[in-house]
């Protein structure tokens, strides 16, 4: 079943001759659960992708939808919510409230969206993240990989339909990085939720089922991996 589906998008910046086509129709289905890589080289569209995605910026023509839901047929009040409940972001640089600790950062999503934290879920998200130790340290007291165990931690807890994922081992070590990734990959498949992760990294695109690859602002390759 196709969970995300997107149609003809198109993302312009500027006007006469500084318009610049971040997208340029681009259109692709996901299914449920799946892990896709976006790649490309830089500017070629993969961030303004993934923002449009999750809501964060309105393209200027294209549909997209999740689960059926035409997200920007929505006001701004219904995508606000929508974002908070259907979307995960996971940053490269992590986004973490400095003053929030570890365990408040990752049930921010929640507190947010008026709902009180689950006990149950967030003792079983610090278990699987390795961070029951280090749930009242500050972001400044945790290391880059803790820091970023928090913030995907942050995406998961609202359970939500989506999981994008912007650089998310670019400022890691090969080590870190091949532990968030394998953390992601069993996210993944113990949820089935769908993922999309944007990266540089060719050894974190191979672990994905399906890579996307984007060059200026179009689709230009669409394989399969066979990952086991």
């Amino acid at each position: 079943m196709e969970f995300l589906t997107v149609e003809n998008l198109c993302k312009q910046y500027g006007k006469g001759e500084t318009q610049v086509n971040a997208l340029d129709h681009v259109s692709f289905t996901i299914p449920k659960g799946q892990m896709t890589a976006v790649i490309g080289p830089s500017g070629s569209g993969k961030s303004t992708l993934l923002h449009i995605l999750g809501g964060v910026d309105r393209p200027t023509s294209g549909k997209v939808y999740l689960d059926g839901q035409d997200v920007y047929a929505q006001n701004s009040k219904n995508l606000a919510v929508f974002r908070r409940r259907q979307v995960g972001l996971i940053y490269q640089f992590y986004n973490l409230i400095p003053v929030l600790s570890a365990e408040e950062n990752i049930t921010l999503p929640s507190i947010m969206d008026g709902r009180k934290p689950d006990p149950k879920q967030l003792e079983e998200l610090l278990e699987r993240l390795s961070l029951k130790e280090r749930r009242n340290h500050l972001p400044s007291q945790l290391s880059g990989g803790q820091q970023q165990r928090v913030s995907i931690g942050r995406a998961l807890f609202n359970s939500p339909g989506v999981i994008l994922a912007d650089e998310p081992t670019g400022n890691l070590d090969s080590k870190n990085s091949a532990e968030i990734v394998a953390l992601l990959r069993q996210s993944n498949r113990d949820f089935k939720q769908t993922m999309i992760i944007i990266t540089h990294d060719e050894n974190v695109a191979l672990q994905c089922d399906r890579i996307l690859t984007i060059s200026d602002g179009k689709i230009t390759n669409d394989t399969m991996n066979n990952v086991s």
